[in-house]
């Protein structure tokens, strides 16, 4: 592809999108959904953050279909309840965008049901939302999930001794951890839609290096990340470009069932949507069939 943009997305309307994050990445996707004329609801757990989103979506999309919808990723009961609000608003779901995350807070910090942070909410809480979501993306028109990842997949491990950084937290090492387990999942994903004959398309994609609130959000201005952050503005490409692999992982039409997607310049860090080659460690089978039945003991859900 070239140069594809948020423009190249073809009409949305009649689909309806559930995003999760309120700013960075999860807006830049609801705005760009929004003005292509899906009905599209932004969630996440701070209605405030969720109000504004959603007023500024309307302001640059007059007639915009878009809402709030609250749901914390980090609280199992909270994913539970949003998707069962869901249900009663709708009968089905044509794309999820799992997107939301946190990253590399510097002590560890667990979530409302004792899961480590970084691992609870990027992979677990969305792991869980897309169990809870899926008879609604089943009776969805050409429904897809889209998994974000992260280039730290790259080098991420699945420490199935300690998941839950219990014996020694490393922040960027979980972090890494989870963005491949979201990569790992959107595969896996992939593979019991085709042989449970579920329908739904998974894929997944990264942003790159993008300028979003992810780092000061996490660790903070101050620390390490935070001032290379700032040092190094120019490598962070504008987070309406890190958007795009994921827009088009969720709307283009040659986008393939199973596939991962990133920028195509410098490495992946920064540029234009285009499939690449997903990490070697990503793609081990039986490794990503263990993280799910670890996945779903710890959530208490199935894929049904």
């Amino acid at each position: 592809m070239t140069k594809w943009t948020s423009k190249n997305i073809p009409s949305q309307y009649g689909r309806t999108a559930v995003v999760t994050g309120t700013g960075g990445l999860g807006y830049e996707d609801a705005l760009a959904l929004a003005r292509a004329g899906a009905s599209v609801v932004i969630a996440g757990r701070n209605p405030r953050k969720g109000a504004q989103a959603v007023s500024a979506i309307k302001q640059a999309v007059p007639g915009a279909q878009v809402r709030f919808g609250k749901v914390d990723l980090a609280n199992l009961a909270s994913i539970a309840a949003f998707a069962e609000q869901l249900a009663r608003e709708q009968d089905s779901l044509d794309l999820l965008i799992n997107n939301a995350a946190v990253m590399t807070p510097p002590e560890r910090r667990v979530t409302s049901d004792g899961f480590e942070l970084q691992f609870g909410t990027n992979y677990l809480g969305h792991f869980a939302l897309t169990a809870h979501l899926l008879p609604l993306l089943k009776a969805g028109r050409n429904p897809r999930v889209v998994t974000v990842g992260s280039v730290a997949a790259r080098s991420g491990a699945i420490n199935f001794d300690d998941l839950q950084a219990e014996r020694g937290y490393k922040p960027m090492l979980v972090y890494s951890q989870s963005k491949l387990a979201c990569v790992m999942f959107a595969f896996e994903l992939s593979r019991r839609s085709k042989a449970g004959g579920w329908g739904v398309e998974s894929l997944a994609a990264h942003p790159g290096i993008s300028g979003t609130g992810l780092i000061p959000n996490g660790p903070g201005w101050w620390s390490v990340a935070g001032m290379l952050r700032l040092l190094l503005w120019f490598l962070f490409q504008p987070p309406w470009q890190g958007a795009l692999p994921t827009l088009y992982a969720a709307t283009g039409s040659a986008a393939r069932d199973g596939a991962y997607y990133g920028p195509d310049r410098l490495g992946g860090t920064r540029g234009y949507p285009t499939e690449e080659k997903p990490p070697k460690q990503a793609l081990d089978r039986s490794v990503a069939a263990r993280l799910w039945d670890a996945s779903q003991e710890l959530t208490n859900v199935t894929f049904v």
